[in-house]
């Protein structure tokens, strides 16, 4: 009989690659999500459409004894959506019910292993004010002063999920993600994070001209390819290490220097304009000696080497919109959904 597993947010860029990666080890999977996946059809077995806000809808997809439970859905996006403060009771309210919804009903249910995405949004502000000495370490969290009610939600989620494993014998794992990126991203409209906002401001660009890019540059994250992200989450998922853990890469780079290694992959001859916009804290690294230490094992892919591959996929999607847009004005502003 197949092994079973079941991924909540499977529509999403982080769900769409964890779903190829449990196929080809031989699961049984089933995708859920609001929505489908964008960039190409989803490998789960089946998937399910529907709101993780709805208890009904919740129950009716977790209706057996799933040996591996994936909770990735959230309401979530990059600075643009997260560190305007417009959106900070959806952003709390959605995500709370959904959590509140998948760990209640995986009690009931009596699944195997479940495994919660939090973020490195759930560090303390004054820890990442420094952009070159930052403190990520797991133990930093507390005294807690998330940056965003976005990772204020998070933090309430994981204390959540452990109190559910200590209560009820149930086995959570946390990790602490720190910027995944890669193709099939999300890439435009407002939620994309700052690897993918940059490689479609460059490809878009002629060159002699400049690109834009919030804040002074000076400002510092470390970023993670996705297939080293869903590695890190199966080996979490399935070890015997019940508190959270950093799921990041140690390469730290500065939003300018980020903003350049792209241009340099373009080969096109770009400048670069800063303005005013949102921007989080100063500094932001993941600190890998936890993962290590209980995985034996940590990322280690260059930036250089995930920035040339969603590059180069992101200067394909803008080339195909432009291929619309030249065929059809009335196309090319329902393919940007205006």
């Amino acid at each position: 009989m197949a092994r079973t597993a079941l991924v909540l947010g499977a529509g999403g860029f982080i769900g769409g690659h964890l779903v190829r990666r449990l196929k080809t080890e031989g699961f049984w999977v089933r995708g859920v999500d609001l929505k489908h996946n964008e960039f190409s059809p989803s490998a789960a077995d089946e998937f399910v459409v529907g709101d993780l806000r709805d208890q009904a809808f919740v129950r009716s997809c977790i209706d057996r004894r799933f040996i591996e439970v994936y909770q990735l859905a959230a309401d979530m996006g990059g600075a643009g959506y997260i560190f305007t403060g417009a959106h900070d009771a959806d952003i709390m309210h959605n995500s709370a019910t959904i959590n509140l919804n998948v760990l209640d009903t995986c009690r009931k249910v009596g699944v195997g292993r479940i495994f919660y995405s939090s973020s490195a949004c759930i560090y303390p502000a004054e820890n990442q004010q420094d952009p070159d000495n930052p403190n990520c370490s797991e133990s930093s969290a507390y005294p807690a002063n998330p940056d965003s009610e976005y990772g204020w939600e998070k933090l309430f989620s994981e204390r959540l999920y452990m109190a559910y494993g200590r209560n009820y014998g149930m086995t959570c794992r946390v990790a602490r993600y720190h910027n995944i990126f890669g193709p099939e991203g999300t890439w435009d409209g407002g939620k994309e994070k700052a690897p993918a906002a940059i490689c479609r401001k460059v490809a878009e660009a002629q060159s002699g001209e400049d690109i834009e890019i919030w804040g002074d540059g000076r400002q510092t994250r470390s970023f993670l390819y996705v297939d080293e992200c869903v590695e890190g989450t199966v080996r979490l998922l399935r070890s015997n290490y019940a508190y959270p853990v950093n799921i990041g890469s140690e390469e730290m780079i500065s939003i300018g220097a980020l903003a350049r290694l792209v241009i340099g992959i373009s080969g096109k001859d770009l400048g670069i304009r800063h303005i005013a916009g949102p921007e989080g804290v100063r500094g932001r690294n993941s600190h890998n000696a936890l993962i290590r230490k209980t995985l034996k094992w940590a990322p280690s892919q260059t930036l250089e080497a995930g920035l040339r591959a969603t590059y180069s996929w992101i200067d394909d999607q803008v080339a195909a919109r432009k291929i619309v847009a030249l065929a059809s004005p009335k196309a090319a502003r329902r393919a940007a959904g205006l």
